[in-house]
């Protein structure tokens, strides 16, 4: 199939396009510049005047919609949280617009969500793709973003929703980012360290997105999350048990945390435990399904 990626320069894109193509896909990006290589063609897209290269809309069979700024980086001010929900819903519209003008024929429109749709809180529920949204601004963000991809079901093309879990990377993402106190020997839990931690290996990403792909009377929502359910300290000192470093240092307090990051902190000191049921009902195996196994493959 004809397969255009948006967000194909990031972690998952990147990592996705490689393995589509070893399937025998065609891949084809969308970015700001116009950069070829010898197995993805880029097309680019301008969303803040809402233009885009027609040819990439025309031949896509699927589409799958990754781009998204970093929720992340920089504090959340009112003209933070504009942009993060804005490089959502205008690439979603431009992309719907130009769908419906010259690809009434596109069969499957498929969106990374987080599962900050059910809001950062610690709870002990077990949160399914059934439950309500949360009602905090990262919640805010995966509803509006994912309203943008109901559009599509206007044009009689399947829709599915990814809502994504921390990616593991060691060279990328949130595990990058614990690998250096943790090689220092300063390795410690964030907060109270209870909160769940819902996590998948980039593979396992990668390959619920192929799966969705490939399997075509799937549609609908499904957490993006592997079935191991950790906290932030089991995770953290599984971490530093793989690296063989030592794990010892004191938590690091809620409220340094919130100096430092403001309200972003929830990200570090939030979480609940996700299903992932749904994607496994629909016959995908996990390749990492528990941490330790996930680490060590990144890791060693």
């Amino acid at each position: 199939m004809n397969i255009l990626i948006t967000g194909g320069t990031g972690l998952i894109g990147k990592r996705l396009s490689s393995l589509l193509i070893e399937k025998g896909h065609t891949v084809s990006v969308l970015s700001r510049s116009k950069k070829q290589t010898d197995k993805v063609k880029h097309y680019t897209w301008d969303i803040a005047n809402q233009k885009i290269e027609e040819e990439a809309i025309k031949q896509a069979d699927i589409i799958i919609h990754l781009a998204g700024a970093n929720v992340g980086e920089g504090r959340w001010t009112s003209k933070r949280r504009k942009e993060i929900i804005d490089s959502r819903v205008e690439s979603g519209n431009l992309l719907f617009n130009s769908i419906k003008k010259h690809n009434p024929n596109l069969k499957a429109f498929i969106t990374s969500s987080a599962i900050g749709y059910y809001g950062m809180v610690n709870s002990d529920n077990v949160f399914e793709e059934s439950d309500s949204a949360g009602s905090d601004f990262l919640a805010e963000v995966c509803v509006k973003w994912e309203e943008v991809a109901n559009q599509f079901t206007e044009l009689n093309c399947r829709v599915i929703k990814v809502r994504t879990g921390v990616v593991l990377d060691k060279n990328d993402g949130a595990l990058a980012k614990l690998l250096t106190p943790i090689k220092l020997g300063i390795g410690s839990a964030l907060g109270s360290g209870k909160q769940a931690m819902p996590w998948i290996h980039l593979e396992d990403i990668c390959g619920i997105y192929i799966h969705l792909i490939e399997n075509e009377s799937i549609s609908g929502i499904f957490n993006g999350v592997a079935p191991a359910k950790d906290n932030n300290k089991e995770f953290s000192k599984t971490v530093a048990d793989v690296l063989k470093k030592p794990f010892w240092f004191p938590a690091v307090p809620a409220f340094a945390l919130k100096l430092l990051m403001g309200e972003q902190a929830v990200i570090a000191l939030k979480g609940s435990h996700i299903s992932s049921k749904k994607i496994e009902a629909s016959g995908y195996k996990f390749k990492f399904p528990k941490l330790k196994e996930a680490l060590t493959s990144l890791l060693k």
